[in-house]
């Protein structure tokens, strides 16, 4: 049995970061065959000692300052951006231009024009490439998604997303990169309801138009607080996407229902192993991992993504359907940026097809 152990390098080591590494070690111990076990090459990060920590603790071989040094580092094939939303497309770019292959973080850039010259630069090099929407690998996500393209629920009528967290009122966190348009791009909009756009995409089909409203609650910010966009999907569906970081109580709940003409699926992330089937609860697991009852965590959604990634990189499989590419990370782009024309002009607005 060959053991794949492809060199990857992170730019990044804060939550995201910790997520990412945790699962790039569990998948080498918990997924296969065949096996794969990355060698963690290099993280960077402007912290030198935070990185330094961070190295030692996930059991990187090097620590270094800024994200050029790892996109130069002959070791590394993998790249994996984890940078605030206005360090994505530079790094992954040069990524890719220097022949690696490379998985960057939601959204996949500051706006769509920026998203599609990453895509046109992946394609171009002929890298592997991915978007971390990584809650397309909730195991009761992809029974969803299955159920639906077996027809289970009949055509599908209507689509409600609801993302909602409350940190944004917490005035102790004001002044972080999150609240500022030219490191984010978008406040709630591109944190939060890229995700819900994104699954609306994989459970249902492409979005057509939108019609939406945007707001900021605190005076000075850059960023919107809260979005809420009337959608109108490819095959004829109808759905509601919002997103708020002012939903006092709600810490992380992405919410989620699908209406067809034979059935109905819901899910709430604050419950991540249960998918609740024409109202009833059911547990999901994954076969293969532990006994029924026995559930995954929130951590695991990296492990099965990153899996997905790299079995793509080795040249089993591919990303598409059920990982995210560059492509469907400009789509996502595509869509909160029509959102936020269609809140500032008062009207629907169109997608491309």
């Amino acid at each position: 049995m060959t053991v794949e152990t492809p060199g990857v390098g992170l730019l990044g080591y804060a939550f995201m970061g910790r997520a990412h590494a945790h699962a790039l070690i569990t998948l080498g111990h918990m997924t296969g065959p065949p096996p794969i076990r990355p060698r963690l090459v290099s993280v960077a990060g402007r912290d030198e000692a935070r990185r330094a920590e961070f190295a030692v603790r996930f059991g990187f071989e090097r620590a270094v300052e800024g994200w050029q040094e790892v996109v130069d580092d002959p070791d590394v094939e993998i790249v994996e951006n984890l940078l605030p939303n206005n360090l994505h497309a530079e790094p992954v770019i040069a990524a890719a231009r220097a022949g690696k292959h490379v998985l960057c973080e939601k959204p996949l850039a500051l706006d769509a024009a920026e998203a599609r010259a990453m895509l046109a630069a992946a394609e171009d090099a002929g890298v592997v490439h991915m978007c971390a929407f990584n809650y397309r690998f909730v195991p009761a996500v992809r029974r969803a998604r299955d159920m639906i393209e077996a027809g289970e629920l009949g055509d599908i009528h209507h689509f409600r997303g609801v993302y909602r967290q409350s940190w944004g009122a917490d005035p102790s966190r004001e002044g972080v990169w999150r609240f500022d348009a030219a490191q984010a791009g978008g406040g709630a909009l591109g944190d939060l309801a890229t995700h819900v756009i994104d699954m609306s995409r994989y459970l249902v089909g492409d979005v057509e138009s939108v019609a939406a409203e945007v707001a900021t609650f605190v005076p000075g910010r850059t960023v919107d607080d809260a979005a809420a966009a009337a959608v109108r999907f490819a095959g004829g569906a109808v759905g509601t996407i919002e997103a708020t970081r002012f939903a006092t109580g709600n810490l992380n709940r992405f919410t989620w229902e699908v209406n067809g003409s034979k059935g109905s699926l819901a899910f709430d992330l604050e419950r991540p192993a249960e998918l609740v089937v024409g109202g009833t609860r059911t547990l999901v697991n994954p076969d293969g991992w532990w006994p029924p009852g026995h559930v995954l965590g929130w951590e695991h959604t990296f492990v099965f993504e990153l899996r997905r990634f790299l079995d793509a990189v080795a040249g089993r499989g591919s990303v598409a359907p059920h990982g995210a590419t560059f492509a469907d990370g400009v789509r996502a782009s595509e869509v909160a940026d029509a959102i936020v024309v269609s809140a500032r002009e008062g009207r629907r607005v169109s997608l491309p097809a």
